[in-house]
């Protein structure tokens, strides 16, 4: 009877290892692939603020991947998303909103989405702001670790979208191996909600 137990053990664990393995190679795959194409809109997802306020390494080079966007006419408008993080006085949208002007895009083409925590979140306040301009496709601009997870929740609310990965020679190489682990979690999260009906969650933010 042990034996049995032992084996069924270890072919679960088999099974874990596979699928780890599996989600390993959709990760950096998907972060690989750059679909961008002319589109409605540009989303920005949101990440932490320094101390003083300024973007964090993550939200800049997400905002300066799509202000590139933007200069290659790939869409008239950006949306930032991102709300305020605790111990902040300032969204993380309006941060993102900054360095496009720096880089040259216009005022009129940002627009703001300052409620969500995480990328649940993102997406669904990104969607209503995409129905009530009546925009219907969007490039979608994150990490490239993190663009398997968010492209999975954009298909959940059902947001046309094209995956457009900042590059991963702009991320620092521990940053992304911390960060990729996590992910790995972050999807087992993901696909046991999805399983069990469970309502979008704020687990953190990234």
């Amino acid at each position: 009877m042990w034996r049995k137990i032992l084996q069924l053990f270890l072919i679960v664990i088999a099974v874990w290892l596979a699928v780890i393995i599996g989600l390993m190679v959709a990760i950096f795959t998907t972060g690989e692939r750059d679909q961008a194409q002319p589109a409605d809109v540009i989303i920005v997802l949101g990440s932490g603020l320094r101390r003083d306020g300024r973007p964090g390494d993550a939200l800049y080079r997400r905002s300066l991947w799509a202000a590139r966007l933007y200069q290659l006419d790939l869409a008239d408008a950006i949306i930032c998303t991102g709300g305020i993080g605790q111990g902040h006085v300032r969204s993380e949208a309006s941060a993102c909103a900054e360095v496009l002007r720096n880089e040259g895009v216009p005022t009129e083409a940002i627009v703001l989405e300052e409620q969500s925590r995480s990328t649940e979140e993102n997406a669904l306040f990104a969607s209503q702001i995409m129905q009530t301009h009546g925009w219907q496709t969007a490039n979608l601009v994150t990490d490239s670790f993190h663009m398997l997870r968010a492209s999975w929740i954009f298909d959940i609310y059902g947001i046309q979208h094209f995956r457009s990965p900042v590059p991963r020679q702009w991320v620092r190489t521990h940053f992304f191996i911390r960060h990729f682990s996590r992910e790995i979690l972050a999807l087992h999260w993901q696909a046991f909600k999805e399983i069990f009906n469970l309502p979008h969650t704020y687990v953190g933010q990234l």
